[in-house]
């Protein structure tokens, strides 16, 4: 006769918030410490995404027990939450399961303006420290071509025969922009999890220690942006690919923007998030033309340079286009 299955697990239901502003051109990302989050021993690192578990009882909404979560971190009220994605993975609190609860994350994206904090452990970061690679507004980042491209190739010989090679070689190449593959904004998350298959970032070896695994990092490898406790720099690249992707199709950059504001602020934004410079002509073209801004007789006199006119987003274009996204029109030459 088969046995009858045990009980199932139960889990312990919680909460990671992205929270994201533009701040003089810097994409900003809110985290807090995150001591009772992470093993000590191993960690380099305890900073973390504000992070909380539902209140079963209290919280009529997942969403109201994200933004209650974020507010007891940080003072913050937010406006713009969307859900991301539900993170779940078996041991992913890296210390087996609690209890026999297993550890089930409920991820949401929120755009904010940068205030205050009124947390004493919650701060605003630079959202590329975790993700070098990903900001192209000045050219190719160094770290492609310094650290990236040999460790790739390091990782193509090791495999175990020619087909496996050219397989890596090809997945490398499409993700990462080599071997004159174009760049794809929107791979953040690809981008991050070949870079954890491959050993680059601390979190590998962290969960290989944690597993009871082979952790001793071979010397040399080079450990690519600064780490973040448990997944939760795998979360804040699904968020970033996701905002990235609804620059295209959605008017999300308004709500990291004032009431009014000129076109260059409103450039510096996209691309701040995009991680790519944008031809100036034809991104106002683009924002004019496709009527999701207009002007509000007004000019800004504050930049000491040449008064600009300020806009405001135009909300009626919500009811005349199914799409009304900035777009990405083209990086600038020189």
């Amino acid at each position: 006769m088969t046995s009858l299955p045990t009980s199932p697990l139960a889990a312990n239901v919680g909460f990671n918030a992205v929270v994201v502003a533009v701040t003089a051109e810097v994409p900003r990302v809110l985290t807090v410490t995150a001591k009772d989050l992470a093993d000590t021993e191993r960690d380099p690192v305890i900073a973390g995404l504000p992070y909380g578990r539902l209140d079963s009882a209290g919280d009529r909404t997942l969403e109201l027990g994200l933004r209650r979560t974020v507010t007891e971190h940080s003072g913050l009220e937010l406006g713009y939450v969307e859900q991301l994605y539900t993170f779940g993975d078996l041991h992913r609190d890296r210390g087996g399961l609690r209890d026999r609860r297993r550890e089930i994350s409920v991820g949401y994206l929120a755009l904010v303006r940068e205030s205050a904090l009124g947390g004493g452990a919650a701060r605003w970061r630079d959202g590329y420290e975790f993700f070098p690679w990903e900001d192209w507004r000045d050219g190719r980042p160094a770290v492609l071509d310094r650290e990236l491209a040999p460790a790739v190739e390091r990782w193509i010989d090791e495999a175990d025969g020619a087909p496996a090679r050219t397989e890596r070689r090809e997945r490398a190449e499409i993700v990462f922009g080599l071997g004159g593959v174009g760049w794809d904004g929107e791979r953040v998350l690809e981008r991050y999890e070949l870079l954890y298959e491959m050993g680059l970032v601390a979190e590998a070896w962290r969960d290989r220690a944690a597993a009871g695994r082979p952790a001793t990092r071979p010397p040399g490898l080079p450990q690519l942006g600064q780490a973040l406790v448990i997944d939760h720099r795998r979360i804040l690249a699904t968020a970033l690919g996701r905002l990235r992707g609804k620059l295209r199709y959605r008017p999300v950059v308004f709500e990291l923007l004032p009431a009014t504001f000129t076109l260059l602020q409103l450039q510096k934004t996209v691309e701040a998030l995009a991680g790519v410079p944008l031809h100036k002509g034809n991104f106002r073209r683009l924002v004019e033309h496709g009527g999701l801004v207009e002007g509000t007789g007004t000019l800004e006199t504050q930049t000491g340079g040449r008064p600009a006119e300020m806009f405001r987003f135009r909300r009626e274009v919500l009811r005349e286009r199914p799409a009304p996204g900035v777009g990405l029109p083209g990086v600038r030459s020189g």
